[in-house]
C-alpha cells in the first residue's frame, strides 16, 4: 500500500529535474551545407556520414547510453574478443586475438590469448586486467546490458603474462562468445573520478580501433575520427571519418550534395519521404536497433506491486496509439513487437501475444480489476478511501521515441481517472539511480528517499533485444544470483530495470541460461507467463533509415542489430 506518499515531493522532484533541462538550452541543430571550394583536395581521405545526433555518453554496456552513435563509436573505437559478420554469425576477432577456447566442462572455463602487440592508443597493453574491469561492472552496476552471462563468473586468472586469460563459470554457458564485447581501458577507467557511473560520458580516454578520436563537439553536433596511428593492424583506407548532426531536410540535402556520403538516423514520415524524394541515387535500407520501445509496470511500486493493480493499467493501454506516438511513420512502425524476448528482425521470432489486454484496450476490463482491488471511481478520479490512485512515470529526458511515448501514455491514464505524475530525469540518473532503488520485502519504498528520489512506478525505456535470447530473458526476467539466499528483510538492488523477480520462473530461466533446456522450449513455456505478469508491455523494436549515398565504397548495411560501422576500416571513397 501506498498511503504514506505526498504528491509534494513528487512534484517538486519534477519541477527540478524539467529547470534542470530547461536551464541549459538544447544544442543547435547543424544542417550539413556543401562543401566550399577548398575542400575537393581533402574529400578522398574523408567520409562524412549525417546522424541524429552525436550527444554522449558513449558507455556500449549500459542502457542509458545505448544509441546509435555509441553503437558506432563502439566499433570503431573499441576492441571485442568476437565480432558478427553481415549474417549474423560470431567468429573470432583476430585482430586481437590468437585464440578463444573452452578448455574445461567441469567448471566450465573458457581460455583467452590476446595477441602480444594488442594494445591500447596511450601504449598499455590490452590484458586480464580489462576482462576483470569489464566483468566486475557487469555483474555489480545496475542499469547495464545483457549481465545474465556475466553474473555466471566465478573467478578470472591472470596467464601468460596477462596476456592469457583464463575465465571460470560457475554454471556452464553456452552463449559464451557474446562476452567481452567492447572491452575499456581499466587502467584509465578503474580510479577515475565518477568511476563505472561516468565512463564515456564525454569520450574516450584511450582507444584501440582501427580510428581514434580527434574531437567530440556536441554543442556543433561534430565527431571527428581519424585513422588510430597507433592501431597494429590494417590501417583504415580512409584518413577521416566524420559524424555529422544534421536535421532530416539537411541530410537529405547533403546526400543529395555529396556533401554526406551517407547517412544512418532516425527517420519520421516526412524524413522518410524527403530520403525517398532523392530517387534511385541514395539507396535506403532499414537497420534495426537492439533496443525494444516498452512500458514496464513495475512490481517493486508499492502500488503496482498488486497484480490486479498492474492488470488494470495494462488494460487501459492502447497499444496501438503508442506505438504511432512513439514511430511517427517511420520504419519503426513496421517492427511491432509481440513477443516478450524476442524483437520482430530476429531469426525464429514469432507473435506470443495473447488475446486481450495488452493487445487492446479495455476499460471495462480495468475497472473490473481496479474494484477487485478496493479502489472505486468517485468524480472521474479512482481512489481507495482518501488514496488517489497515482502513479510515477519515468522517460529517460527528453530521449526518443520514449518522451512521446510516455506523453501519450500519461493522457491515456489520466483520461481513465489515474493521477500521474510524469518526470524525465537524465537517463543516466534514472538507470543507476531510479530504477535501481533498493526494495525490502521486494517494494520500493514510497516516499521520497533521503536524496529526494522517488520510486518510478512505471517506465517507458528501450529494453536491450537482440542478443542471445537466452541471455536476454535472464537479464530482462530474472531475479539476481543471489536472491535465493538473500535477507529479504534488509535493501536489495532489483536485478532488472523492470524490477521483476518471480521465484517460480526461475529455474526455468536458468535452464535455457545453462543450455540445460533449448531456448525454443524455453520460450514456448515462459512467454504466455511473462505475457500474464503485465511487468513488461513491449511496442515495437527501433530502427534507423541507412541511406547510402554516391562516392563510397565497401559500406553494406552490416550484422544485425549492429550497422554498417564495423566494416569501416575497409571503406574508400568512389563510385557506389
Amino acid at each position: 500500500m501506498r498511503s504514506g506518499r505526498r504528491l509534494g515531493p513528487v512534484l517538486a522532484l519534477a519541477v527540478v529535474l524539467l529547470s534542470a533541462c530547461s536551464n541549459t538550452p538544447p544544442p543547435p541543430v547543424v544542417t550539413s551545407a556543401p562543401p566550399s571550394s577548398t575542400a575537393p583536395a581533402q574529400s578522398l581521405s574523408q567520409i562524412v556520414v549525417g546522424v541524429d545526433d552525436v550527444v554522449g555518453g558513449y558507455n556500449p554496456h549500459t542502457i542509458a547510453d545505448s544509441s546509435t552513435i555509441t553503437t558506432a563509436l563502439s566499433q570503431l573505437l573499441l576492441p571485442s574478443v568476437f565480432r558478427q559478420a553481415d549474417d549474423g554469425t560470431r567468429s573470432l576477432d583476430k585482430t586481437l586475438m590468437v585464440s578463444a577456447e573452452v578448455v574445461s566442462q567441469v567448471p566450465f572455463t573458457v581460455k583467452y590469448l590476446i595477441r602480444p602487440e594488442a594494445s591500447w592508443s596511450d601504449g598499455a597493453p590490452i590484458a586480464t586486467e580489462d576482462f576483470i574491469y569489464l566483468a566486475n561492472a557487469m555483474k555489480s552496476q545496475p542499469g547495464v546490458i545483457e549481465p545474465a552471462g556475466y553474473r555466471l563468473i566465478s573467478d578470472i586468472e591472470s596467464r601468460d603474462g596477462g596476456k592469457g586469460v583464463e575465465v571460470t563459470f560457475s554454471k556452464p554457458y553456452p552463449a559464451w562468445q557474446t562476452l567481452f564485447d567492447n572491452l575499456l581501458p581499466q587502467h584509465l577507467l578503474k580510479d577515475a573520478p565518477g568511476g563505472w557511473a561516468t565512463a564515456l560520458a564525454t569520450s574516450f580516454p584511450a582507444v584501440a580501433g582501427p580510428f581514434a578520436i580527434k574531437t567530440i563537439d556536441t554543442a556543433r553536433g561534430e565527431a571527428i575520427l581519424q585513422r588510430n596511428d597507433r592501431y597494429w593492424e590494417k590501417p583504415a583506407a580512409v584518413d577521416t571519418l566524420v559524424l555529422r548532426r544534421s536535421d532530416p531536410s539537411g541530410i537529405a540535402t547533403a546526400l543529395r550534395s555529396g556533401t554526406d556520403q551517407f547517412s544512418l538516423t532516425r527517420t519520421d514520415a516526412t524524413g522518410l519521404q524527403l530520403l525517398n524524394d532523392l530517387g534511385p541515387a541514395v539507396k535506403l535500407h532499414t537497420v534495426a536497433s537492439p533496443r525494444t520501445a516498452a512500458v514496464l509496470l513495475r512490481p517493486v511500486s508499492a502500488t503496482l506491486s498488486d497484480s490486479r493493480i498492474r492488470a488494470g493499467v495494462a488494460a487501459l493501454l492502447d497499444r496501438g496509439k503508442l506505438i504511432a506516438a512513439g514511430a511517427k511513420g517511420g520504419p519503426s512502425g513496421a517492427l511491432k513487437a509481440d513477443a516478450q524476448v524476442l524483437p520482430p528482425s530476429a531469426k525464429g521470432y514469432a507473435a506470443t501475444i495473447p488475446a486481450g489486454p495488452p493487445a487492446a484496450p479495455d476499460v471495462a476490463k480495468a475497472e473490473e480489476y481496479f474494484t477487485a482491488a478496493g479502489y472505486k471511481k468517485e468524480s472521474g478520479v479512482w481512489r481507495k478511501g482518501t488514496k488517489t490512485l497515482s502513479l510515477v512515470l519515468a522517460s529517460p529526458g527528453e530521449q526518443e521515441p520514449y518522451a512521446s511515448i510516455a506523453k501519450e501514455l500519461s493522457s491515456e491514464l489520466i483520461a481513465a481517472g489515474v493521477e500521474v505524475n510524469s518526470i524525465k530525469p537524465p537517463p543516466r540518473d534514472l538507470f543507476s539511480s531510479l530504477l535501481a532503488m533498493p526494495v525490502v520485502n521486494g517494494k520500493q519504498q514510497a516516499a521520497p528517499d533521503s536524496n529526494g528520489n522517488v520510486g518510478v512506478d512505471i517506465a517507458v525505456i528501450g529494453q536491450p533485444v537482440g542478443g542471445d535470447p537466452a541471455t536476454v530473458l535472464a537479464s530482462t526476467y530474472g531475479c539476481a544470483p543471489d536472491h535465493a539466499t538473500a535477507d529479504k528483510t534488509k535493501p536489495q538492488v532489483p536485478a532488472n530495470p523492470a524490477g521483476l523477480c518471480d521465484e517460480s520462473l526461475q529455474a526455468t530461466i536458468d535452464s535455457g541460461l545453462t543450455g540445460s533446456a533449448t531456448t525454443t522450449d524455453t520460450l514456448k513455456t515462459l512467454e504466455p507467463q511473462l505475457w500474464s505478469q503485465n511487468v513488461v508491455v513491449p511496442l515495437f523494436q527501433q530502427a534507423e533509415t541507412l541511406a547510402v549515398g554516391k562516392g563510397i565504397s565497401g559500406l553494406t548495411p552490416g550484422p544485425p542489430f549492429l550497422g554498417p560501422f564495423g566494416s569501416a576500416v575497409n571503406w574508400t571513397r568512389g563510385a557506389t
